[in-house]
């Protein structure tokens, strides 16, 4: 496919008032999305290209291996103190004290946070999204390790207010 047109893909969508537009052939997929978050306008253009995985063929005559046990589910802290709030994951996505990794991290256990400061960052679909803290108070816990997957609604800190 080329420039002109994926120039021409972006005006159809456009007038269309389609929100999300997927062209997948082969390799090469192409994502155009827009929105009311956009102001009308087209969103930007994703381009992926991924290499096609090579076919593995399982030997015949293999024991079929029973499935791995259920993961066991996320663990929550016990139930807070009365003086204490818990900073929950507003989405799915993986979890990161830091900005980068030669980057200090936002919060140290002990450290005072005000509500709006930023605790972590949480990936999800490429995008960093920072999360915030809701309550004054002092870090007593982080429940969560660095770079790990965290579900909806999953516990991150507990905060001493």
């Amino acid at each position: 496919m080329d420039f002109n047109q994926i120039q021409e893909l972006i005006r159809l969508v456009s007038k269309q008032k389609i929100t999300e537009f997927v062209y997948k052939q082969g390799d090469f997929k192409l994502v155009i999305r827009q929105g009311s978050e956009y102001n009308g306008s087209v969103a930007p253009v994703v381009v992926h290209s991924q290499p096609a995985p090579m076919p593995v063929a399982a030997p015949v005559s293999a024991p079929v291996a029973p499935p791995p046990p259920p993961a066991a589910a996320p663990t929550t802290p016990d139930a807070p103190a009365s003086n204490q709030r818990v900073i929950k994951s507003p989405m799915v996505g993986t979890f990161y004290r830091s900005a980068g990794p030669d980057k200090p991290s936002f919060v140290k256990i002990g450290d005072d946070v005000e509500a709006g400061a930023t605790v972590c960052i949480i990936e999800a679909m490429k995008l960093f999204n920072e999360i915030e803290s809701d309550v004054k108070g002092r870090i007593v816990k982080v429940l969560v390790e660095d770079a790990t997957p965290v579900e909806y609604d999953q516990p991150l800190f507990l905060v001493e207010i």
